[in-house]
């Protein structure tokens, strides 16, 4: 448990970003997925929210084979500080991922912790879905 990670936005495959790719080697692709949450789009990259309908936000899923290290560089990526979330741009929570073939995993996943703004809700929870409409 805990050995999987979520992405919904700039860190899945297609944009191929420089902290990704210092993780890619330790991870394996397990499908897409979906988690029960809002997205918002805050310009250069988006924003999962929880939700308490029943919004999703769909992504990638990894198993990874050395969660420790993948999760202090997602850590650094995402603005997230452990001893103090409070503070942190983002929080690293476990959620549930209902894969496309209807598994469900644990995965550590990215919420937004800090005010949305005016930012636009994306309705369909897809970025890469979103983009392609822009």
């Amino acid at each position: 448990m805990g050995d999987h990670v979520f992405f919904y936005g700039t860190l899945m495959a297609p944009f191929n970003r420089p902290g990704r790719q210092r993780i890619t080697p330790k991870l394996t692709f397990k499908g897409r997925g979906r988690i029960r949450a809002a997205l918002f789009d805050l310009g250069i990259y988006p924003a999962a929210v929880p939700a308490e309908d029943n919004s999703t936000v769909w992504g990638e899923t990894y198993e990874t084979s050395d969660t420790a290290s993948v999760l202090e560089a997602l850590d650094e990526i995402e603005g997230y500080r452990p001893h103090e979330p409070e503070r942190s741009l983002y929080t690293r929570v476990l959620a549930d991922v209902t894969l496309e073939d209807g598994r469900v995993e644990k995965a550590w996943t990215y919420f937004y912790n800090a005010p949305l703004g005016r930012a636009q809700r994306i309705a369909s929870g897809d970025y890469l879905e979103h983009l392609s409409h822009r």
